[in-house]
């Protein structure tokens, strides 16, 4: 869920040279996100998402009702979110894991520091079919 095009290409480009085999769905605002859970919910024929990206400013609804959301539809609320944003605050991080948010990755400004969110993105995929690790929050 991002609303910056170069953002989300940059988050494609960091997946892909992970190596992550995902189907990735994009939606640009906070409403779409919400509305994307709620088909999901009524229509079991649709995937759930495992994982989700989530900026924190998003047009139209915030990244963190978006989160409050999702926590509360049955069928989205084990997806894992990873927090991508602009944001350093340190208390937008305990904000979002108060909601649920498993880990958070500020943007960075460099592309090569950007790249390490696929390898953030293929562990937490990995801890989803593992046994949980008390250390998985850490992520950052």
């Amino acid at each position: 869920m991002e609303d910056n095009q170069a953002d989300v290409f940059l988050i494609r480009e960091a997946i892909d040279g992970a190596k992550v085999n995902a189907e990735i769905h994009v939606v640009y605002d906070g409403e779409q996100a919400t509305r994307y859970c709620a088909d999901i919910a009524a229509d079991d024929s649709l995937p759930a998402p495992a994982l989700v990206i989530l900026d924190i400013n998003l047009p139209k609804k915030q990244g963190g009702e978006v989160l409050g959301d999702m926590r509360k539809s049955e069928r989205c609320k084990d997806a894992l979110v990873l927090v991508v944003t602009s944001s350093d605050s340190d208390a937008d991080r305990v904000e979002m894991a108060r909601r649920g948010a498993n880990g958070y990755f500020r943007k960075p400004s460099d592309f090569e520091a950007y790249m390490k969110l696929g390898g953030i993105v293929k562990q937490l995929l990995e801890s989803k079919t593992a046994p949980p690790s008390p250390d998985r929050a850490g992520l950052a």
